[in-house]
């Protein structure tokens, strides 16, 4: 989550939120934040169409938590609200972890059917070229059988 839309949530000031951070910067390793790029920036400011830097933009890159980042932060933010809205924030991180577990087992289900399903496709591919051996065998004229008179 960017640090402003954090800072929204905790109802403080984007400024104050990254303050907080950088005073307790060991706290917040690599993979608990991170700082967006300015390609990264650029690419997400055009999609949420966010003001140019000089007009009352940002002037720093922001940073960006993870989810055990947003768990970190409700130790260095003391406020009743920060506290409320990290505990939700936490529920809705637990619920998407569920969402994406139960897509992982549909696509295990899907990928199954698909086995069984070119099984089955090269299973009736067999038995149509055995059926196509089989019409063609009785196409061919069949030799009798029994007694044959030297004469005829």
């Amino acid at each position: 989550m960017l640090d402003s839309d954090l800072a929204e949530l905790y109802g403080i000031e984007t400024k104050r939120l990254n303050e907080q951070v950088r005073r307790n910067l060991d706290r917040f390793p690599e993979d608990f934040m991170f700082r967006l790029t300015e390609n990264e920036w650029q690419s997400l400011r055009s999609q949420i169409a966010t003001s140019k830097t000089g007009r009352g933009g940002r002037v720093y890159l922001p940073n960006v938590f993870t989810e055990h980042g947003v768990l970190m932060l409700s130790s260095v933010l003391n406020s009743s609200q920060a506290i409320q809205v990290n505990i939700q924030i936490v529920r809705i991180f637990t619920r998407l972890r569920k969402l994406f577990d139960n897509q992982k087992d549909l696509q295990l289900e899907i990928t199954d059917i698909k086995k069984h399903l070119q099984n089955h496709d090269k299973n009736i591919e067999l038995v149509f070229t055995y059926l196509d051996e089989l019409t063609e065998k009785k196409a061919k004229p069949r030799k009798r059988i029994g007694f044959k008179p030297d004469d005829l």
